[in-house]
């Protein structure tokens, strides 16, 4: 058997590898390569030009962002590359929320190298030259030294639709919470108006008569007057189907139910309306996952649908966050950047290798990444068991959750990035991602048209040894179709053939009259 060597961090090397810029400080030499200092805020920013020595050249400069004061500052800037005979010049721009990005994309359009300063390492080379002392001025030359010592890192462009899906997962997350805050909101007024109504309800949200009927009462004695008729009349007047159990159970509240609140009338209107704006958000996350389930069967993160336990909102999170895979040159550096790594104090013969978890890391991965560990515990019967047996012997669950995650993320690389499918004990009862993501648009109600569209987006994404396995349920589903006919037309019926064309496998046309699409 062939030993293979482990890989080892090349130690050679004291900068950061995006932070390297030697080699053209060398060509020129560090008198005439100079480096611009930004320091931002929300208006302005402050910038400074000084040679690699640290020689200034520039002082100190206020610009403001518009477009004026951009232009005027790359021409003033050129200028003084020819006057000071400046070969090369590096532009280190400290990051700070968005307000960097004005100037940032200025003197990037102007041609100019343009880097970004994380503000913990303007912070650490400003704290031992200025302790106590913290100004822009200050601030810029911290942000020099920096850039001298490799902390002024290249970033990686990126598709503007990479862009885009992470934005749309972030911001349907920011609405769920939302959401979940006004279904709290809710039901505290709710029980204030008409305590115990709610407990009438198996599932509050997902009872279609609940609200209905709470808009036409105000006291449990309404409840009692208009009795199971006037209840059925008033939802049927909605269009609302309902069951006479359910109304018995109410009626049985209202005989025993106590007063509500003195402040009832207003606790019922505030009631209504954040459930009128928890609706109107339902509806918008709804129309946010299916432009979610699109973006994602165009990227080659749809294949994590494979695994039980994933659903396709999960599943986008997680692209949207990690980006074009071809950024990560081993699994180890998804967990390194989601800080899904230990912590470590070493001094002399003192070692704490196990410490807690980075604190410098990309939270957002890391919650992803945790997310997705929590329902693969919950929902992979492979993980389900490693994390019982884990419980078992003793350890804690935040370890637990970690352990996971940290498997995902190798098995989601080989998945991703090998462009196959991984056989893995996970997968043994593996989920088809035809079937999966047919099952979420039907859920959601989409149209016919996009569904198909992603549909045969993701089979690009399906190696060709597994068309067979992915049209399985599909001709299942189907046949289903085809001979149950009293459900009356099924748009899936026509969705069906044509991506089981797509995956090679013919369709017999039969009573239906469906075509032969091969």
């Amino acid at each position: 058997m062939v030993k293979t060597q482990k890989r080892r961090r090349s130690s050679h090397l004291i900068l950061k590898p995006r932070g390297t810029f030697n080699p053209r400080v060398q060509k020129v030499g560090p008198e005439h390569f100079g480096i611009v200092s930004v320091d931002c805020a929300k208006a302005r920013s402050k910038w400074m030009l000084a040679d690699f020595y640290g020689n200034v050249l520039i002082p100190p400069t206020v610009v403001e962002h518009n477009r004026a004061d951009c232009e005027a500052t790359v021409a003033r800037l050129r200028q003084a590359m020819q006057e000071r005979a400046l070969h090369d010049v590096l532009v280190a721009v400290e990051r700070t929320g968005r307000y960097h990005h004005v100037i940032l994309n200025a003197l990037a359009a102007a041609g100019l190298d343009v880097r970004v300063v994380h503000p913990f390492a303007t912070q650490q080379f400003r704290l031992p030259a200025d302790p106590g002392y913290k100004t822009d001025d200050t601030d810029l030359a911290a942000i020099h030294r920096a850039a001298v010592n490799g902390f002024a890192l290249q970033e990686v462009p990126q598709d503007p639709s990479w862009t885009q899906l992470q934005l749309l997962a972030r911001h349907r997350r920011n609405w769920v919470r939302k959401a979940s805050t006004l279904c709290c909101q809710i039901r505290e007024s709710l029980h204030a108006a008409l305590p115990g109504y709610a407990a009438c309800f198996e599932s509050l949200w997902a009872s279609q008569i609940a609200f209905p009927l709470f808009r036409r009462i105000r006291t449990a004695a309404d409840v009692q007057q208009a009795g199971r008729e006037g209840l059925s009349a008033w939802l049927k007047e909605d269009q609302v189907r309902f069951q006479k159990a359910t109304l018995d159970k109410l009626l049985a509240w209202a005989a025993t139910a106590p007063a509500g609140d003195s402040a009832a009338e207003m606790h019922h209107r505030i009631a209504l309306a954040l459930e009128d704006d928890r609706e109107r958000k339902e509806r918008e996350i709804r129309v946010m996952e299916r432009d979610l389930a699109a973006r994602l069967a165009r990227t080659p993160y749809v294949r994590l649908l494979s695994i039980p336990g994933i659903n396709v909102v999960s599943a986008a999170e997680y692209a949207g966050e990690m980006g074009p895979i071809t950024n990560y040159a081993h699994p180890k550096n998804i967990t390194g950047r989601a800080g899904l790594c230990p912590s470590r104090a070493q001094s002399d013969q003192v070692d704490r290798p196990d410490g807690r978890l980075r604190r410098c890391a990309n939270r957002t991965l890391r919650f992803a990444i945790l997310q997705i560990a929590d329902n693969l515990i919950a929902c992979n019967a492979y993980f389900g068991k490693k994390a019982a047996a884990w419980k078992a012997a003793g350890k804690d669950a935040r370890h637990i959750r970690v352990c996971v995650g940290s498997r995902f993320v190798r098995i989601s690389y080989a998945l991703v990035a090998g462009g196959q499918f991984y056989h893995h004990p996970l997968a043994r009862d593996r989920s088809y991602l035809l079937e999966k993501l047919m099952t979420f648009h039907v859920k959601h109600e989409t149209p016919m048209d996009p569904t198909l569209a992603d549909l045969q987006a993701t089979i690009l994404h399906v190696p060709r040894s597994e068309y067979a396995a992915e049209a399985a349920p599909l001709r299942r589903e189907l046949d289903a179709i085809e001979q149950d006919r009293r459900r009356g037309p099924q748009p899936l019926g026509k969705i069906l053939p044509l991506v089981l064309a797509r995956l090679g496998i013919a369709v017999q046309s039969g009573e239906s009259g469906a075509r032969d699409l091969t």
